[in-house]
């Protein structure tokens, strides 16, 4: 059985994990995101809207079956996914980089909380944003398009594993960074390439042979159409595929995200 021990701080942990941190560093991060919900969880919804709504009244109407079915049924799931894959680098990015300038990052690495706790903490306040968003889509799309789930064990890992990863991916870019401008960049020269260049609108088959394996090695191609194949149950690779390479990946951030913490990198004066 695993013994209480105590840290000196009035912290106890029990098995060596500091539950009490961890679960209070992951309800900081939720409640910091949900205290401007209308900015973190409507404003998604909205901006998804746009993009089925206008990509169905411009291209629509015009455009013939993707992989056997309509054109606003195919992008509806990659809007879905590209919203998360957003949002979930967003959450624990934006987090990271505001405690830094604001010269408060220190109220975050003072607790006992090891390097694996703190990427757990900030990990979670990501996978409930993204988790949260998807699911607020999600019913939008059952609403107004009437579309269902074909495989929910699929897509409900894929929204998970995206929320994750890309969760890694921002307290890595978060660390990083020094200040706002080179966020921004790393969001608009790395982040957004990432998520329309994966199969959002378009079924990668249709690219040149040279293209299609650089999707390939896109692990944001596997969420996406992994995500599909959970939704409307079509899909450009396997899906069990997808999941591991997309499992690895994260963990393999994870483990950047963990040595970042451990050295201190960026992070101590």
């Amino acid at each position: 059985m695993a013994q209480a021990t105590d840290t000196g701080m009035g912290t106890r942990r029990f098995g060596r994990v500091n539950w009490l941190g961890l679960y209070t560093l992951a309800l900081r991060e939720v409640r910091r995101f949900m205290a401007v919900r209308t900015q973190t969880i409507l404003a998604p919804l909205v901006q998804a809207g746009l993009f089925v709504t206008i990509f169905s009244i411009a291209i629509g109407p015009t455009r013939g079956a993707v992989m056997g079915v309509d054109f606003t049924t195919f992008i509806a799931p990659g809007i879905l996914m590209m919203t998360v894959v957003q949002n979930a680098f967003a959450n624990s990015s934006s987090s990271i980089i505001s405690a830094k300038i604001q010269g408060n990052i220190v109220d975050t690495l003072m607790p006992p909380l090891s390097p694996a706790e703190l990427v757990l903490g900030y990990l979670a306040g990501s996978v409930v944003r993204g988790v949260l968003v998807a699911t607020v889509i999600w019913v939008g799309l059952a609403l107004f398009l009437g579309i269902g789930m074909a495989h929910p064990a699929y897509a409900v890992a894929f929204v998970v594993l995206a929320s994750a990863l890309m969760g890694a991916l921002g307290i890595v870019a978060g660390i990083f960074a020094n200040k706002f401008d080179q966020m921004s960049a790393i969001t608009n020269f790395v982040i957004t390439p990432l998520a329309f260049l994966s199969g959002t609108f378009y079924s990668v088959q249709a690219l040149p042979p040279g293209l299609r394996e650089v999707t390939h090695a896109n692990p944001v191609f596997y969420l996406i159409d992994g995500l599909r194949h959970g939704v409307i149950g079509v899909s450009d690779s396997d899906p069990a595929l997808g999941l591991a390479i997309c499992t690895a990946t994260t963990l393999a951030l994870g483990l950047v995200a963990w040595v970042m913490f451990r050295r201190g990198y960026r992070l101590k004066a």
